[in-house]
């Protein structure tokens, strides 16, 4: 009995994934629960694990391609059946020891055609020598058993790609042609979907910080000495969270097939992380219920694991707000998109110090610049410059914080 394997449903509305690597070969003998595929999401990177035992039959995608949940990833040969019937093995694997005669009795041509990435037959000593000649063996002719794949099926490829002429095309003269995928791929085109389904407007404003920059540069040595690395992003989520409680619309996810407004009852705060592969968005959860110190801890922690590829898709999902914080690399205003399902996103920029007024005096402060894109679908301009003056409010007296907590 033969066992398909299909990519499973990794959560939170994602439809498709990108085939990294594959940690098993055709032939294979494949355990219960051992990884066998690599796959990259707009979340994670995943290892998924077969749910069955059995020799690899068919790999059914090759590396970099993209499948729907509900594809077929694998094909498997039942265990139990293997254990019932003795393989036949060859030197060095296996293939059928001869061509199979068609209905009529006539041999079968051994100049097969082409096949496709799902029906490549060959051995790993031809696999192997295929990737070192840097040969791809989809589509390529066998002329061994059954179609197969032989090693002078693909040497006689390599020479033949050897002795073609090189034509440059203007885009081969012009540069460097690089694919889009993986993470950016996926980013591009959630990012492009959030821009054609919500009713963009951003509002800009700029705070004077001046307070809680000496309020982080009092304490951060303190916590340096229990090794954690206090930034203004801990405040900025506390200053939202308590902003949102006065402002619900701006935590919200709007239901589009019942034309209602979903108030959410908790602030689930997602951070955008650059990474070397493109954007990640950690969640930290539920934000009223923590202080500034567990959110900075919390939030180093998932910060190192997105940066190092190694967090789990659970931590990526569930945000009803988000933060970005375009300052660190030396912006100042923008207009973010926003990361559906959410109706806000603010973008914070780079503090820094500028002439001020104070009390009818010219002097120097810290100077904050925020800038605050939501759907005008869920709220009003006039409602949100209220609530990016109250999330103002709570950064330049941080005192509001604790007299307004609950």
């Amino acid at each position: 009995m033969r066992f398909e394997f299909r990519l499973p449903d990794l959560g939170e509305g994602i439809t498709e994934a990108e085939i990294c690597g594959w940690l098993v070969e055709v032939g294979d003998r494949v355990e219960e629960h051992q990884s066998v595929v690599e796959v990259e999401t707009d979340k994670a990177l995943v290892e998924l694990p077969s749910p069955r035992a059995g020799r690899l039959l068919n790999l059914h995608h090759p590396e970099g391609a993209v499948v729907k949940v509900g594809d077929i990833l694998l094909t498997l040969e039942d265990a139990q059946e293997l254990e019932e019937r003795p393989p036949s093995y060859g030197i060095v694997g296996e293939l059928p020891e001869a061509e199979e005669e068609s209905p009529a009795g006539v041999a079968t041509d051994k100049a097969a055609a082409p096949v496709s990435a799902s029906e490549v037959r060959a051995l790993p000593a031809v696999r192997t020598l295929a990737k070192e000649l840097n040969l791809s063996l989809e589509g390529l002719p066998g002329t061994g058993p059954d179609g197969s794949i032989t090693a002078d099926d693909v040497r006689a490829a390599a020479d033949l790609v050897q002795a073609a002429p090189l034509e440059k095309t203007a885009a081969d003269v012009e540069g460097e042609r690089l694919p889009l995928k993986g993470i950016r791929r996926v980013i591009a085109r959630k990012l492009l979907q959030s821009q054609q389904t919500n009713a963009f407007v951003t509002n800009m404003d700029e705070f004077d910080v001046t307070r809680l920059w000496a309020l982080k540069q009092r304490e951060r040595p303190h916590l340096e000495d229990q090794e954690l690395h206090l930034t203004f992003l801990p405040f900025f989520m506390k200053a939202v969270q308590h902003a949102l409680l006065e402002f619900p619309r701006f935590n919200a996810r709007l239901d589009e097939a019942s034309d209602e407004l979903i108030l959410q009852s908790k602030c689930h705060m997602g951070i955008a992380v650059d990474t070397p592969e493109g954007l990640m968005v950690p969640v930290l959860r539920d934000i009223g219920s923590k202080s500034i110190i567990e959110l900075a801890g919390e939030l180093q922690g998932l910060s190192e694991r997105a940066l190092q590829r190694s967090i789990a898709l659970e931590d990526l999902q569930g945000s009803t707000f988000t933060l970005t914080n375009f300052g660190s690399y030396g912006g100042r205003f923008a207009t973010p998109i926003i990361n559906p399902p959410n109706a806000a996103i603010l973008g914070c920029g780079r503090i820094c110090q500028r002439p001020w007024v104070v009390a009818g005096e010219l002097t120097v402060r810290y100077i904050l610049p925020l800038s605050l894109t939501f759907d005008h679908r869920v709220s009003d301009g006039a409602e949100a410059c209220r609530f990016l003056a109250r999330i103002g409010q709570y950064l330049e007296d941080p005192g509001l914080l604790f007299i307004e907590s609950i």
